[in-house]
């Protein structure tokens, strides 16, 4: 991946120039910065290393590509980008081979993907993958789960512990009860085993 790099003394002049010549600002461009000492004096040299965020989808397309065409399989992409998450679908002609026995395929895909993008630009995005519309089905069953959750810590006043969720999970989670007055939500655990418990709001 392609990276803009500005040289000086200031991180903070060095990151506003680069948003000026690139035409972004912090909401789609990602950024990482090294410093390295030079000369005689031992000056302090800032680099700022700066990718926009189509540049990042373009990667990413272009990688999901040359992926599944090793695996055999062609695809087609749409993107888009929700809050602070990119959101890749892919369209192929096998997805059931792409999404694996409940999702495991798609799962393990996903972190290669995040894994490449972070060796790539040193910084972890949220990036959520899906094939036709097998997340989106998810996503409502997160939904139904969450609610059906709710009402059993309600009526029992007992926490309830969910699955492991990737953060845009966790989110559908924590937006769904969130106006709720009988019960709250937290996320608790590390990545990857970080995970929503739904407690009773005291009355």
């Amino acid at each position: 991946m392609k990276e803009h790099t500005y040289e000086g003394k200031n991180e903070e002049e060095l990151v506003k120039e680069a948003y000026k010549d690139l035409s972004v600002d912090q909401s789609n461009s990602y950024y990482y910065v090294t410093k390295e000492k030079v000369g005689l004096l031992k000056k302090e040299v800032v680099t700022i290393h700066m990718v926009t965020q189509e540049e990042v989808i373009e990667f990413i397309k272009d990688y999901l590509t040359k992926l599944t065409n090793d695996m055999g399989i062609k695809t087609t992409m749409e993107t888009a980008v929700r809050d602070d998450h990119i959101i890749i679908r892919m369209f192929s002609d096998n997805d059931s081979l792409l999404i694996g026995y409940e999702g495991r395929t798609l799962k393990a895909l996903t972190l290669v993907l995040k894994q490449v993008i972070n060796n790539q630009i040193h910084q972890n995005l949220n990036i959520n993958l899906d094939v036709s519309n097998y997340q989106e089905k998810r996503d409502k069953r997160i939904e139904r789960l969450a609610k059906n959750i709710a009402r059993e810590v309600e009526q029992t006043k007992n926490p309830v512990t969910m699955e492991n969720m990737n953060s845009y999970e966790r989110r559908i989670v924590h937006n769904i009860l969130a106006d709720s007055d009988k019960v709250y939500t937290k996320s608790e655990g590390e990545e990857p085993n970080r995970h929503v418990i739904v407690y009773p709001k005291e009355s």
